[in-house]
């Protein structure tokens, strides 16, 4: 009665709450808790870590004069989170091994575009006569014209008559006998220079016109350069006023790819990078692109923004309208990593299972960076050379769970033969 008085009489929170640091699993040392619990990796219950010079409080224990007790202090041995499973049981679970290593990372960003042509190498031509579309040289969409070939010839009564008044203009200068009487006509000549050129007539054109003097009731349109003809609205002998679309012609010796890219990846490009273009239609081929403007407005609903990529494109293998795949490789330095494949996460942690030889294995929370594709960069928990499980780790797990549940099983077992009644 007088121990039961003494005991009741020191029981209290205060000498216990004061003497223990913190709690934590014995399989998982990592684990810091601030009152008792569940380990969240393993969900064994978790014990108790004595201060330095503490005393652990079990039952009675710890009053002075009591049976195991030092002095009135009793400090808890350190446990280890070290766990086996023979050599034997990780072949048949299929454990496979990786070392962590230090690799260059690698950072890729993905898109798919459509080919549009170079809005800036593309060309409509617009009646600026009146007259009758006499003779058509590029009859439908497709058809590749090269430089200075010509596209169509128009009869116009008014090209007629400007073009005469022209070389009336260049005879009077011609036959005026002084510098003065040259001055007047040569004004004119320019005026009327002018006047043709408005009317798609080519300086080329105008000085063949100066040379024969002789002037043409037809005005031929030539192509401005090598392209394909995307579309040809008018049809031969047909009328057309000032205005009228003739024919449009673009150059695809450039293309544009418009592309997008998610905003959390917009501050991975910048205008003038290169950037890898495949399509299907060219399996194994890559196309060098470039990075030329970076649309500024997202799209609310898918959040992306569209970036426009040039790409020389001298053999018209890249088509309007084709879709291809956009790439972007970064290089990100070098640092330890381990394959995805070896994490295990936990929630708020990740967890690998460290080889410590002879079967032997140690869980360890690793602090990740970033993911570079099938590799982790790990910022710390591992060093260079150590040996992680890289397959099969939630078996291992498993198994790490099963053994501290025995353990439990083995300590409660004693406690619960010391307490039984002993038969007469």
């Amino acid at each position: 009665m007088s121990l039961l008085g003494m005991a009741s009489c020191s029981k209290g929170p205060t000498a216990k709450d004061r003497n223990i640091d913190y709690w934590t699993c014995t399989m998982h040392p990592s684990v810091h808790a601030k009152d008792p619990g569940k380990c969240p990796i393993c969900s064994m219950d978790l014990v108790p870590v004595m201060k330095k010079g503490g005393s652990e409080m079990k039952g009675m224990a710890g009053m002075p004069g009591m049976p195991g007790m030092k002095g009135g202090a009793e400090t808890k041995a350190p446990q280890t989170s070290e766990f086996v499973v023979p050599v034997e049981r990780q072949q048949q679970i299929g454990v496979r091994w990786a070392k962590a290593e230090r690799k260059p990372l690698r950072h890729t960003i993905r898109s798919v575009g459509v080919i549009v042509p170079d809005r800036s190498r593309n060309w409509q031509f617009v009646s600026r006569v009146d007259g009758y579309v006499q003779k058509l040289n590029v009859t439908s969409p497709g058809q590749v014209v090269d430089k200075d070939a010509p596209l169509l010839s128009i009869y116009s009564p008014d090209l007629l008559t400007s073009e005469r008044e022209f070389v009336e203009l260049l005879r009077m200068r011609d036959e005026a006998k002084s510098k003065d009487a040259r001055e007047t006509p040569q004004r004119l000549i320019e005026s009327a220079k002018r006047r043709l050129q408005l009317w798609n007539v080519t300086p080329e054109q105008i000085a063949e016109l100066e040379k024969t003097r002789k002037a043409s009731d037809t005005l031929t349109l030539l192509s401005p350069f090598r392209g394909v003809v995307q579309s040809v609205p008018v049809e031969q002998g047909k009328n057309v006023k000032m205005g009228d679309m003739l024919v449009e012609v673009a150059d695809l010796g450039v293309v544009w790819v418009w592309a997008e890219f998610y905003e959390n990846e917009l501050s991975m490009l910048q205008t003038g990078q290169k950037i890898a273009v495949t399509a299907k239609s060219y399996p194994g081929e890559n196309f060098d692109g470039t990075i030329s403007l970076i649309n500024p407005f997202l799209d609310e609903m898918k959040r992306t923004a569209k970036v426009r990529i040039d790409i020389p494109n001298t053999d018209f293998k890249l088509r309007p309208g084709m879709y291809v795949n956009a790439e972007l490789a970064m290089d990100m330095g070098e640092a330890l990593t381990v394959p995805v494949s070896a994490i295990m996460p936990t929630g708020e942690r990740n967890v690998v299972f460290v080889d410590k030889g002879e079967g032997k294995l140690e869980p360890r929370v690793v602090q990740l960076g970033a993911k570079y594709g099938d590799i982790y960069e790990v910022q710390s928990g591992l060093q260079e050379g150590e040996r992680v499980v890289a397959s099969a780790n939630f078996l291992i797990d498993a198994e790490s769970k099963v053994q501290g549940a025995l353990k439990e099983f083995e300590q409660e077992k004693p406690e619960e033969a010391a307490g039984s009644p002993v038969k007469p």
